[in-house]
């Protein structure tokens, strides 16, 4: 057993070997002592943390952390990860969910602009549904290519970077940032417009609806990806079923010669219509009918959630999802137009609801529909909501977004991306009135702009390495490069006044903004790092210690004598509001015996931290050696006593924080009850 000088001398650890006496004599053994208790368990060479020390102790702590748990569930160790990837049916719910939910509203973005011509021109609806899926087509075998070239996640940011260069990579980072942000604000937009087609009296509070739905999907997502994939799994498919009945019963009653008659919606479109009909309106219906390609992207940006083998997994979701949009979308296309359906001019019904409407009248299973389209439309936005904080996890690693981005939380799940998208995305409906007509013609410019990239970048690299079968990658990537380049074209030039110059706008603004945090990451680690480890750590040069104290009591006391501990350099320094105070301030500190050198100010105008700064100020520029700060804090037992002291320390600390050449040591002194 060591003494208590010996001990004294020891350096402190997590473990301490007590070498005790047995039963029998000359038995000895050596017994592991744990000062933490249960807080850390020993795995190899390295101690690791267990659930109870980052449990809150306290009752005030305990009662939070049962909400907490209650919320956001169960904390995960980082070995669960496993646990936490997507099955083919999770996955086509959380990454697919955007795009087959966009053909809830998407052949209504293209008919509205065609019912400006008049309702002769609604007939182009068909055709021009027939070149989005073919578009789409293109799409989801290029997206094939990226998950096959990069079965690590593929997002069009990794892509464009390693084949295109930083530049045209930070451009496709921009656009997909803004794109997820639009997912979340234009599926959650048209999930209320669903809820608001059966109930209009909620229509005027449409807004607060939209920012209660992203709150929910917030608390999912903050649970963490497998728990998000069981909640959306079951509306995704009572969606798809719902839809695919309404298909099947409507192409029944058309061929059985027994078709509807059309529903008319509140404030129908003027038969005349108050538009020419030309080619920049056919354009401008094709690029807002191409909102249904937003998501399609989803499933090759997130293969490494997929559980094992995960490309492959990653293959089959990516066709199923596109298969099921372009059935649902050219099916209700068709109802649409066969029935004579035209959509709403103010926007209080969905066409969807005035082809089910038609079709089923207004019994339970119009209900089902509309219910399952508003449920998943609002939980389309999760796709938002796994891609953003994922895409931002990526930028943070490459050092050009904040590094609290790169942090997952305790359930696994990127929780500052998260949050950061909620909040955007609130801001972004508010503004928007919650419309998803006025969102539109933001939407689909920045996933066309990452998708053309991407798939010049995929080009470039086939070309470059030569794999086996590279002439027929190629050319299919040069086929997606080309269509969506041309689908980025009309997009741009049809929905510009319309608010497309806003993404422009805001595209450079974004890169320039992730060009600086990385340029300030690269200055800081050039400032921060250590290039040879084999130097010897240099010997401490004893500071200049500085005491603020305002009054002589234990926690001074206790302050100086730790002062003393580090240097024998030490200065105290007291402010007095008025000539009285600072003499018998100083009486009494002459009476303390050993007391350290004291330096009294007198401040007249009753300021205590500036005259205490200028006085730092002073002391260091006129010594060489770095000047430390010890403060003397009183804590007082509960939380709620801090409200009844000034906080001097606080505020001084807050004041040096930044202050060059200044080191901050705060000595806290805790109140006990006088037994």
């Amino acid at each position: 057993m060591t003494d208590d000088n010996e001990r004294g001398n020891e350096t402190p650890s997590l473990e301490r070997r007590e070498e005790q006496s047995g039963k029998l004599p000359g038995d000895r053994y050596v017994r592991i002592v744990r000062p933490a208790g249960g807080a850390f368990r020993r795995r190899g060479g390295v101690f690791v943390t267990t659930e109870s020390a980052v449990t809150a102790e306290g009752p005030v702590g305990r009662a939070l952390e049962r909400v907490r748990r209650i919320l956001f569930g169960k904390r995960l160790e980082t070995e669960a990860e496993g646990s936490e990837r997507l099955s083919k049916i999770t996955g086509l719910a959380i990454l697919g969910s955007d795009n087959i939910s966009s053909s809830a509203y998407a052949t209504e973005e293209a008919m509205r602009i065609l019912a400006l011509a008049g309702a002769g021109a609604i007939a182009l609806t068909t055709p021009i549904s027939f070149a989005i899926v073919a578009v789409l087509a293109i799409v989801i075998l290029s997206q094939l290519q990226v998950i096959r070239a990069y079965p690590n996640g593929g997002g069009s940011y990794i892509v464009t970077s390693d084949n295109l260069g930083r530049a045209p990579g930070l451009v496709a980072a921009a656009a997909l940032l803004i794109d997820y942000v639009l997912t979340v604000a234009v599926s959650t937009a048209g999930g209320v417009a669903a809820v608001t087609s059966f109930v209009p009296d909620l229509f005027p509070y449409r807004v607060a609806i939209g920012v209660f739905f992203i709150a929910l999907l917030t608390l999912g997502n903050l649970r963490g990806i497998r728990e998000a994939g069981l909640v959306f799994a079951g509306p995704t498919y009572v969606y798809v079923a719902a839809i695919g009945a309404l298909i099947v019963y409507g192409l029944f009653r058309i061929a059985t010669g027994t078709t509807p008659p059309p529903a008319v919606p509140p404030v129908p479109f003027p038969a005349s219509g108050t538009e020419a009909l030309g080619l920049f309106l056919i354009l401008r219906a094709f690029a807002s009918g191409s909102v249904g390609l937003t998501g399609s992207e989803a499933i090759s940006n997130g293969v490494p959630s997929m559980k094992p083998p995960e490309t492959r997994n990653a293959a089959i979701t990516l066709l199923v999802m596109g298969s099921l949009f372009g059935t649902i979308f050219l099916g209700l296309t068709f109802l649409a137009q066969t029935i004579g359906v035209t959509p709403d001019r103010s926007e209080v019904e969905t066409l969807n609801s005035l082809v089910t409407r038609s079709l089923v009248g207004t019994g339970p299973f119009y209900y089902l529909v509309q219910i399952s389209t508003a449920i998943i439309l609002a939980l389309a936005a999760n796709t938002g909501f796994t891609g953003f904080p994922r895409l931002a996890s990526v930028l943070a690693n490459d050092r050009f977004m904040p590094r609290q981005f790169a942090y997952r939380g305790e359930r696994l799940a990127f929780s500052t991306g998260i949050i950061a998208l909620a909040l955007v995305s609130v801001i972004v409906l508010i503004a928007f009135d919650g419309s998803v007509t006025n969102l539109i013609p933001l939407y689909t410019i920045g996933v066309f702009l990452a998708f053309t990239l991407s798939q010049t970048g995929l080009v470039r690299r086939w070309r470059r390495l030569r794999p086996r079968g590279w002439r027929t990658t190629t050319g299919i990537n040069l086929l997606g490069a080309v269509t969506t380049a041309v689908v980025l074209v009309i997009t741009l030039v049809t929905k510009w006044e319309g608010g497309a110059y806003l993404v422009v706008i805001m595209l450079p603004l974004i890169v320039a903004l992730l060009s600086g945090i990385n340029k300030h990451y690269t200055a800081v680690q050039d400032a921060l790092v250590v290039e040879d480890l084999s130097v010897e750590i240099p010997e401490p040069v004893p500071p200049v210690v500085i005491v603020p104290v305002s009054r002589l009591d234990r926690s001074a006391l206790q302050a100086i004598t730790f002062a003393r501990s580090i240097s024998k350099s030490v200065r105290a320094v007291h402010i007095a509001t008025t000539d009285e105070s600072a003499r018998e301030f100083r009486k009494r500190w002459e009476r303390w015996r050993g007391a350290p050198p004291l330096d009294v100010i007198e401040s007249p105008y009753r300021s205590l931290v500036p005259p205490l700064l200028k006085y730092i100020d002073a002391i260091d520029r006129g010594d060489e050696r770095p000047v430390t700060v010890v403060l003397a804090e009183f804590v007082p037992r509960h939380w709620w006593e801090f409200f009844l002291h000034s906080q001097t320390a606080f505020r001084l600390k807050a004041s040096l924080l930044f202050r060059p050449n200044t080191v901050v040591i705060d000595v806290p002194y805790h109140f006990h009850e006088p037994k």
